[in-house]
């Protein structure tokens, strides 16, 4: 663990004179900027004031006009950030230069995404468990500049490669030093891969993030979100992580991993004489996920685009189910041992913010422990060739995802009432949004014959 103390050694040492800091939004961007060394040492003890508009706009900076934490009726005061030490990175494409992340104190740690997230895992602890976690995110990779793409009103992309390749050897070794590149920079960076291979589509890459405690997991999976998109650019590349870029290929994953520990380490999903040596703690953990997903899909399913995505024959469930090694449920158990005993989130898509996604993943669990909540009867075979009762059936639209986290008491109880209202109304005001565009499916359907 770094401590402030690391962190104002290593800058004294090394004689750094601009530190850059930052916070996730609500949409999991990294929003930040450089500060000096003396108003960063001052930070690091004290914190420090960053205006409170980052929780207050979305993704294209328009300010939400339907929340009461923030806006034109608060005027965008300053909140408070304090700065986390551990969170110390390197930046490797700039000279002598570190990265800190903050989080939101005071009033709007209520809303702060990574503040969310923290508060379930202090739940965790209070009941004896410690939550591990992973990332993994599918991702597809262009030649293509931020001005190209704009230029081309995004049609007619060149992917980075050709064709559906999945688990390629050719490619990964034709492209070998795009490759390494990327592994050698979460190994530096702190957010080291377990596995990276190409996936089926043309240009699709897909990362699997190391283990970790979960917050430190959420920080690795938003961190990689953010640099994988950097490095892209730095070389020549884009790199997008919508949950579906095109009708044509296939949506993007962003799964979650999750495992809980007792005080000693030792994973208690695992029980060796049950069946699928899946414990009556993994047993209630998967129950609350499945009960409470249909209320807490918009934290998970965050943008109009996550439900392009949640199609049948696409590899995205469409129900709220479970099934034992198996990829058509939303939920995957998976069995063996002590170390790997572990549920697979499905749900999620590469467009998750990881703090919120994290939060509903592990919250919802907890909660079916406290309840002793039992989950249905896992499903065998293809799930999306099955019917299920009417409670299992997900959202079709954001909003009414939005409305039903609204609407959740689970949620308020996990979450706390201030994020909901607020998180929800900003996956309302997304929406809204999009319902003012005029598409091009629209155009070519009613121009002409309508």
């Amino acid at each position: 663990m770094i401590t402030k103390a690391d962190v104002e050694k290593i800058i004294a040492e090394r004689e750094i004179d601009h530190i850059k800091v930052g916070v996730f939004d609500m949409d999991g961007i990294l929003r930040g900027k450089y500060i000096n060394r003396s108003k960063f040492d001052s930070a690091l003890r004290d914190g420090f004031g960053f205006c409170d508009v980052v929780l207050g706009w979305d993704s294209n900076d328009q300010l939400y006009d339907n929340v009461k934490a923030t806006g034109w009726h608060t005027a965008y005061p300053d909140a408070m950030v304090r700065l986390l030490p551990e969170t110390m990175r390197e930046l490797p494409f700039e000279q002598n230069s570190l990265f800190v992340l903050g989080e939101f104190d005071g009033e709007m740690e209520k809303i702060c995404p990574r503040g969310v997230l923290r508060r379930v895992l202090e739940r965790a602890d209070a009941l004896g468990f410690k939550a591990m976690a992973a990332c993994e995110f599918e991702f597809f990779l262009f030649e293509e500049t931020p001005h190209s793409v704009r230029e081309k009103h995004y049609r007619d992309l060149k992917n980075f490669t050709p064709g559906m390749f999945g688990y390629s050897v050719l490619r990964s070794s034709v492209h070998a030093e795009v490759h390494q590149e990327l592994l050698r920079l979460c190994a530096d960076m702190n957010m080291e891969l377990e596995g990276l291979h190409t996936e089926t589509g043309p240009g699709v890459m897909e990362a699997a993030l190391r283990y970790d405690e979960a917050l430190s997991a959420a920080d690795k999976g938003a961190f990689f979100k953010t640099f994988a998109k950097v490095w892209a650019e730095r070389r020549g590349l884009m790199a997008t992580f919508m949950a579906k870029w095109s009708a044509a290929w296939p949506g993007q994953s962003g799964h979650i991993h999750v495992s809980l520990q007792n005080r000693e380490g030792e994973n208690v999903f695992y029980d060796p004489l049950a069946a699928h040596t899946m414990s009556d703690v993994q047993r209630w953990f998967v129950g609350g996920q499945q009960k409470l997903m249909p209320e807490f899909l918009a934290m998970v399913a965050s943008t109009v685009n996550s439900y392009s995505r949640m199609v049948p024959g696409l590899w995205a469930p469409l129900d709220a189910t479970w099934g034992i090694e198996n990829r058509t449920c939303a939920l995957r158990v998976i069995p063996g041992s002590a170390k790997a005993q572990r549920v697979e989130y499905r749900i999620a898509a590469a467009d998750i913010n990881p703090y919120i996604a994290m939060a509903a993943a592990i919250g919802s669990g907890l909660w079916g422990i406290e309840n002793k909540i039992e989950p249905s009867a896992p499903v065998a075979g293809n799930a999306y060739e099955q019917s299920f009762p009417e409670a299992q059936r997900l959202a079709p639209t954001l909003y009414q995802a939005a409305e039903r986290l609204q609407a959740s008491h689970a949620a308020e109880d996990l979450f706390g009432a201030p994020f909901v209202e607020h998180y929800a109304n900003t996956r309302m005001w997304e929406e809204r949004e999009f319902r003012k565009a005029v598409t091009d499916w629209e155009l070519e359907r009613y121009f002409e014959i309508i």
